[in-house]
């Protein structure tokens, strides 16, 4: 069983991974209906926190049916992150997750993120200084190094462990990969079978299918999966997954129906959360991918993308169940 802490994730959890723009509240909400074990917030700028920025605050919100939950937060200057921690805790999550991952330039330039990766040292001391700062777990998420060379993830990892950190999260590329090319999980492996290691070690990058899922676990012997892009448009990933663990047999692919109700309840939970102009305008990227594959069906997504009220919006998911009834799409 993988524990975070105290808290028990079950046998070999799921995680949604954190990512800009599509981990709110909302679409996390969707994903835990649908097998996600675990979910992180969209990653929040500790200067931004700490400056009352309105972007960084709402992304603060989480609720009891997210449980458990991970605020995850990036920074690189210590007096921001500590601060950070203290205003994290109000919100009350169950772990902060830091972000030694994100290869975006903009954090990386100012040594956050994945930036962090050239300065390892820096790296342990925020992470001392965090863990001391708080009784909240916390955890992290990084990737394999900053580029080919400079892999140097097992004792990294070790020297994580030993600054007080209750899980880690291993993205199977470098910084310069970025998401080019294919996930290495062979470091990630190094890192659980060292006999220092006791901490969950969780692997990301590349986990688009069951069979990908159960090679992460019976082949490589890690903890748990952390699923990101595969999930955006398509949370049945999580069900799937646990499905094809359980009878070694795929379920079926969702209906346009299921695709129907799951966007219009992701439409109406983001309405609730930020009132209906904002959750129109937000939820507006997501039906590309939720009818991702669909064919023929641009001017129904013209529709979805222009529509600006939610009677509107609800008279185009009945046209698209109308006009694509029961239809199976791959």
């Amino acid at each position: 069983m993988a524990k975070i802490g105290t808290i028990d994730l079950g046998k070999f959890p799921l995680l949604l991974a954190p990512m800009e723009d599509v981990s709110d509240p909302p679409f996390r909400a969707i994903c835990k209906e649908l097998g996600a074990d675990v979910v992180y917030t969209e990653f929040i700028s500790s200067e931004g926190l700490i400056r009352d920025a309105v972007k960084s605050k709402v992304k603060l919100d989480i609720y009891e049916k997210e449980r458990p939950v991970g605020i995850q937060i990036f920074g690189a200057n210590l007096d921001s992150m500590l601060k950070t921690v203290e205003i994290v805790e109000q919100s009350n999550p169950d772990f902060i997750d830091i972000n030694y991952g994100c290869p975006v330039s903009k954090v990386v330039c100012k040594g956050a993120g994945a930036g962090i990766l050239k300065d390892i040292p820096l790296m342990i001391k925020l992470t001392e200084a965090m863990v001391k700062h708080t009784k909240l777990p916390i955890t992290v998420k990084t990737r394999l190094g900053w580029d080919e060379k400079s892999i140097e993830i097992v004792d990294v990892a070790e020297r994580l462990q030993d600054a007080g950190i209750k899980a880690l999260s291993i993205h199977g590329r470098t910084r310069n990969q970025m998401y080019k090319g294919v996930a290495n999980w062979k470091p990630i492996t190094e890192v659980k079978n060292n006999p220092r290691m006791h901490i969950p070690i969780f692997g990301n990058g590349d986990v688009d299918s069951p069979e990908r899922a159960k090679s992460m676990r019976d082949d490589y012997g890690l903890d748990g999966a952390m699923i990101g892009r595969a999930a955006i448009g398509y949370p049945w990933i999580f069900r799937e997954i646990k499905y094809y663990f359980e009878t070694g047999e795929h379920l079926k692919l969702p209906t346009i129906a299921e695709r129907v109700a799951v966007a219009k309840r992701h439409l109406e939970m983001a309405m609730d959360w930020k009132g209906e102009r904002l959750g129109l305008l937000e939820t507006r990227r997501h039906y590309t991918n939720y009818f991702k594959g669909i064919p023929h069906f641009k001017e129904y997504r013209l529709q979805l993308v222009t529509a600006d009220d939610f009677n509107t919006i609800e008279q185009v998911f009945e046209s698209i169940i109308n006009q694509y009834s029961n239809e199976l799409i791959g």
